[in-house]
C-alpha cells in the first residue's frame, strides 16, 4: 500500500483532514492502493509525540499538505510541527502534494505564508476554498501519482513510464548496434556514438530522466527483471496436435529483438529447405516450406502487440502441417 500522511494545523483543518481521511479510506478506487495516516486516529503521547509524527513522515510514501491562514503551535525553535513534517518529507524527497486554502492573504500568518513559498518545489500545489473543491483537487493528484508510478494506465503500455527502470538498466551496445542497423537499412539520422539519452529522446522513449517501458523491453539488459512474463515458449510436435513426446522446447529472453529473432531460427531449422540448381543462375535458389517472411512477421506481430501485463507469454508451436503462434 501507498502510505500518505497528511499534515496541516488540526484545528484549522479538522473537517477537512477526517473527510480525506475517510474518502481515501473508502473509496472503492483509492482504498486498493493508498493507506492515510492522520495523528487523531493513532495519538501519541508524552514527550515522543514529535518523533511519532516524524517517524510517521519518514515511514509514507506521500506528504499531502493542507496549508491555511494559521501556522499552528511553534516549539523552543519558533517552528510548527506541519513545518516540520514538510521539512521531514523534502528531505527525504518524499513526493509533495500541498493544498492551499485560499484565504485573504491579510490574514495569513506570515510565517504560514513563507512555508507556503517554500512548498513551490512541490510536486503539486493547488489553492481550493472548499471541501468539494479539496476532494476533487486530492483525487485528481492522487489519480495523476498513480499514472506517473505505473499503477493504473491510461494510455498505451509501451508509452507508459516505468516507475523503477534508469538508463543503467539499458545496455549501450544493444543502443549502438540498433543505430548502426538503422542507418544502414533506413538512413537513420543520428550517428553511431549518439549518446543514449539523445537516441532514447530522438524515439520518444525518455522523458525527464524517466524510461517508458518500450527502452526496457528494445534496449534493457535484463527485461525480464522488470516484465517476468516477457518470454516466447518454442516447441516441435510430430504430429497435428499437442502431445509428448516433444522433439524440441525452448524459451528464449532478452530484449524483442533478441526473442523475435531467436524464434525465427527456432522455425527455420526444424523445416524443410528446398534447394535448387545452378541451371539458371550462378546463384544456388533455396525456398522454406514456409515462407520466411511469414514466419517473421507472425513471430514479430505476436512479440510486439502481446499484452505484457499478462502473465501468459508468447508461445510458437510447430507441427507436422501447420505453424501457430
Amino acid at each position: 500500500m501507498i502510505r500518505i500522511f497528511i499534515s496541516s494545523v488540526q484545528s484549522e483543518f479538522s473537517k477537512e483532514r477526517k473527510m480525506l481521511y475517510d474518502y481515501i479510506s473508502k473509496d472503492d478506487m483509492l482504498s486498493k492502493f493508498f493507506l492515510p495516516f492522520i495523528f487523531e486516529k493513532h495519538p501519541a503521547k508524552g514527550d515522543t509525540v514529535k518523533k511519532v509524527y516524524l517517524d510517521e513522515v519518514s515511514k509514507s510514501d506521500i506528504y499531502l499538505g493542507l496549508f491555511g491562514k494559521d501556522y499552528g503551535f511553534e516549539d523552543e525553535e519558533g517552528i510548527s510541527p506541519t513545518e516540520r513534517e514538510y521539512d521531514q518529507a523534502a528531505k527525504l524527497k518524499k513526493t509533495r502534494l500541498i493544498f492551499i486554502k485560499d484565504v485573504n492573504e491579510e490574514h495569513r500568518n506570515t510565517k504560514e505564508k513563507k512555508l507556503i513559498v517554500k512548498s513551490e518545489k512541490s510536486v503539486v500545489r493547488k489553492k481550493f476554498s472548499s471541501a468539494m473543491e479539496l476532494k476533487a483537487s486530492v483525487y485528481s493528484a492522487l489519480v495523476r501519482y498513480l499514472e506517473d508510478n505505473g499503477q493504473i494506465r491510461t494510455g498505451p503500455f509501451d508509452a507508459t513510464f516505468h516507475p523503477e527502470a534508469t538508463l543503467d538498466d539499458l545496455d549501450p551496445e544493444k543502443i549502438t548496434n540498433f543505430i548502426r542497423k538503422a542507418r544502414y537499412e533506413r538512413r537513420f539520422p543520428l550517428p553511431i556514438e549518439t549518446p543514449p539519452e539523445i537516441l532514447l529522446a530522438h524515439l520518444n522513449l525518455l522523458k525527464n530522466d524517466r524510461l517508458t517501458n518500450a527502452a526496457i523491453l528494445l534496449f534493457g539488459k535484463q527485461p525480464q527483471r522488470f516484465f517476468l512474463s516477457s518470454e516466447v515458449k518454442c516447441a516441435q510436435f510430430y504430429g497435428y496436435t499437442v502431445e509428448k513426446p516433444i522433439p524440441a522446447h525452448q524459451v528464449y529472453k532478452g530484449t524483442v529483438f533478441e526473442m523475435a529473432d531467436q524464434a525465427v531460427d527456432f522455425v527455420l531449422s526444424r523445416i524443410d529447405l528446398w534447394v535448387g540448381t545452378r541451371a539458371e543462375t550462378n546463384a544456388v535458389p533455396t525456398r522454406y516450406e514456409i515462407p520466411r517472411e511469414a514466419i517473421l512477421e507472425a513471430i514479430v506481430n505476436a512479440v510486439v502487440h502481446r499484452d505484457y501485463t499478462s502473465n501468459a507469454s508468447v508461445q510458437v508451436m510447430l507441427f507436422r502441417d501447420r505453424l501457430e503462434v
